[in-house]
């Protein structure tokens, strides 16, 4: 049976952005063994969710808008970039029914800040702004060794390091401006910048629902990295092994 991922186009409007990320991301799925299932973004609801239940597995792509403050309780500083409510209109709907069903969830970047904002997490709007970095985020996404990472001992990050067998499993790229402040609930985290702190993965606190969210972007190095193809891969054998099962209560349950 093929097995197959749902992932939301990555923006409403910015076409470019969308020619040029979503082919990493599919290629990136079908070389690990699944088949990308794209959602359109001004899809009605209905059909979303029938869309959803022939779908094993749920990837939150990158984008180049900023998720809505008023979600996190802040209002908006002049550094953070548009809100793209049809995109975060998605996402919800994939997150209740991965979270209501249990199905794997990979997120990057402005994927993991989603996730984070759905599970009661809040963002930081502008590193910069913030004052709480000066390692450069957003080196351009031609860079494969950005700045390194300090994996959390015992994480499924850190299984997926040491499994990987990379000679540099410590040095991701970056593309991001924001970053998670406070994790969401039961999200842990497992992955920081060293040198400022920065949050660059979380993984849910659960032994048997696959939730991984990193801040960089594994799609692009699938390629040249052997951490990025052990992600994927992870994720396709947690969808592969996936079974449908009674909705149950969630950490999103109350929304």
């Amino acid at each position: 049976m093929s097995i197959r991922i749902a992932i939301p186009e990555p923006t409403a409007t910015d076409t470019a952005y969308n020619q040029r990320s979503l082919p990493q991301y599919t290629a990136a799925l079908q070389s690990a063994g699944a088949t990308p299932v794209v959602v359109p973004l001004h899809e009605r609801p209905d059909r979303v969710a029938k869309l959803l239940s022939t779908v094993q597995g749920v990837l939150l792509p990158g984008s180049g808008f900023d998720i809505e403050p008023e979600k996190f309780g802040e209002k908006k500083i002049s550094e953070c970039n548009p809100a793209d409510p049809a995109r975060e209109a998605v996402d919800e709907l994939l997150l209740q029914d991965a979270f209501n069903l249990h199905k794997p969830i990979l997120a990057i970047c402005y994927g993991v800040q989603s996730l984070n904002v759905w599970t009661n997490g809040t963002l930081i709007q502008d590193l910069v702004a913030d004052g709480k970095t000066q390692v450069n985020h957003r080196p351009g996404r031609h860079i494969a060794d950005a700045h390194p990472i300090e994996i959390a001992s015992g994480s499924l990050l850190e299984k997926l390091a040491n499994k990987s067998d990379d000679p540099k499993p410590e040095q991701v790229n970056s593309s991001h401006h924001q970053a998670l402040r406070v994790p969401g609930d039961k999200l842990r985290i497992t992955a920081i910048s060293p040198i400022d702190g920065v949050i660059e993965a979380v993984e849910l606190d659960s032994s048997d629902h696959f939730v991984l969210g990193v801040q960089w972007h594994p799609e692009r190095t699938y390629t040249t990295s052997a951490l990025s193809r052990c992600i994927f891969a992870a994720f396709f054998h947690a969808a592969e092994a996936w079974k449908p099962r009674a909705i149950q209560e969630s950490v999103a349950t109350a929304k």
